[in-house]
């Protein structure tokens, strides 16, 4: 049902007249998914609102090129994926500090949010989360918070 629900939402948006229509729902339906998913990799609420930002604008502007060789979401959670792992190097970049350190600073964010609502199992398991390398830490994500197979 949902993959015809994109369908349309995609032959919408190619259509010039109902294009901007098209996308706010495109945005509607899957901005929450995507934002937890974005949430989980940069961890602070503000950089994920920028990440998602950037990601949805990403896919306006690439929406008429997307093939449908996969399923929409596939194709949107590969572009968040793409686009927090950048930001991740770009903040790395340019802070000039080891991963360790970034991991410090992520943690402390973690701890200080207020959207944050986890007990205190949950933040340690957050804070050890953060000490894996980038791609074991998106694999767990992946894995445990949104059930993905290991081949996916």
């Amino acid at each position: 049902m949902a993959e015809a629900n994109d369908k349309e939402l995609i032959r919408e948006f190619r259509d010039p007249k109902s294009r901007n229509f098209a996308f706010s729902k495109l945005v509607n339906t899957y901005q929450e998914r995507l934002y937890w998913h974005i949430r989980r990799i940069v961890i602070d609420h503000d950089d994920a609102d920028d990440v998602l930002q950037n990601t949805f604008i990403k896919v306006f502007k690439n929406l008429n090129n997307f093939r449908e060789d996969s399923q929409l979401f596939t194709w949107l959670y590969r572009i968040a994926t793409n686009e927090s792992i950048s930001f991740l190097k770009k903040q790395r970049k340019h802070i000039f500090v080891s991963m360790d350190d970034v991991a410090h600073s992520l943690s402390s964010k973690l701890e200080a949010d207020p959207q944050l609502s986890g007990d205190a199992i949950q933040l340690k398991l957050q804070q050890a989360i953060l000490k894996l390398p980038n791609k074991q830490r998106l694999v767990f994500n992946m894995k445990y918070f949104e059930e993905m197979k290991y081949e996916e």
